[in-house]
């Protein structure tokens, strides 16, 4: 994992950079340097807010699989996962179960599907961000946002099924190596069983719903700092949101490095362009455009991406202090527990 997350921070620097040469850097500069000096803490303290909010679905699972937990440690396991927000699909935040096993022998294969619960109901809680930020005056994404809902229904049905849990543990206990595995991909199909039943799969999206609302209008802020009045509120809902799901779905990019940048700079830039002021020449309006999104797109994954691996550190390092460095070994209960 921690050779992964290099990856990812390498991959993330050479994006900025990139996206900051494209626009020219000089002209990003100038754009950032408009920015009031609140927006930049109100934007962390709102993606703060977001990790604070979803907290609750990460206790709720935990209560879910009677897993006992003081709710210290709790969140310190929960904001020590976030160092892992650059892994793909940011499924790296497993590394919270290799937490908790050390804390209470919790086995990694009964809690890690927690982070897939966790994933599952942020991705419907940005499509109804998506929808509410305005997917009927943009109709030409509505095709991914349709594809995505569908998939998501299968997964939901797929996840729920003990037919094809059973079928997927015969396939495994089958295969040479990793036959061995097959009690623990059941355990983990019965906690996915738990955690995604249909009861328990609408109030963590409306959490969710709420908490990424919260970093879209930290984006928000940021691009009417920018370039102020041209970026309403649903359109950068929209923007945030969609941007978001376009990284989630395309799982094999770290943190959904690239393409959410690309998807959101493209967006915001196109908006950008139409409130150009009067008289500019057309080149240097588009110009003008492209250094501002990319000020704002740079901005933005910094208050929200960078910042929760930032807290994700300072949260590991608490951790280590208080228990010590994280144990490497197999998934065996390191105490008596779950």
């Amino acid at each position: 994992m921690s050779r992964r997350l290099l990856a990812g921070v390498l991959l993330g620097m050479l994006v900025y950079v990139g996206i900051a040469v494209w626009a020219d850097v000089r002209g990003v500069g100038q754009a950032l340097a408009r920015i009031p000096a609140w927006v930049l803490p109100a934007c962390c303290a709102l993606s703060l807010a977001n990790y604070l909010i979803r907290f609750w679905k990460w206790q709720r699972y935990l209560a879910l699989l009677d897993i006992r937990i003081d709710r210290r440690t709790s969140l310190l396991i929960y904001f020590s996962g976030l160092s892992m927000s650059v892994t793909p699909g940011k499924m790296g935040e497993v590394f919270k179960s290799w937490l908790l096993r050390q804390v209470n022998g919790t086995r990694i294969h009964h809690s890690a599907p927690i982070v897939v619960a966790e994933r599952f109901t942020d991705l419907l809680g940005y499509l109804i961000l998506v929808a509410i930020g305005g997917l009927r005056t943009l109709p030409d994404f509505a095709w991914m946002f349709w594809a995505t809902l569908a998939l998501c229904a299968v997964a939901l049905a797929l996840a729920g099924s003990a037919a094809f849990a059973r079928a997927v543990v015969r396939a495994v206990a089958r295969l040479p190596m990793i036959g061995r595995l097959a009690p623990r991909v059941e355990g983990a199909f019965a906690s996915t069983r738990i955690l995604l039943a249909p009861r328990e799969v609408v109030l963590p999206t409306l959490v969710s719903v709420i908490g990424w609302g919260c970093e879209c209008t930290g984006f928000w802020l940021i691009a009417n700092a920018i370039v102020p009045g041209c970026l309403d509120f649903l359109y950068a809902i929209f923007a945030f949101a969609f941007s978001a799901v376009a990284g989630a779905v395309l799982i094999v990019f770290p943190g959904g490095l690239g393409i959410t940048e690309f998807s959101l700079g493209k967006l915001v830039r196109e908006k950008f362009s139409k409130c150009s002021a009067p008289g500019l020449a057309e080149e240097v309006a588009r110009k003008l455009a492209q250094q501002n999104a990319a000020g704002a797109v740079i901005l933005a994954r910094l208050c929200t991406l960078w910042f929760a691996v930032l807290v994700g550190f300072l949260a590991t390092a608490l951790f280590t202090r208080r228990f010590g460095a994280v144990e490497e070994n197999g998934d065996e209960p390191s105490t008596s527990g779950s």
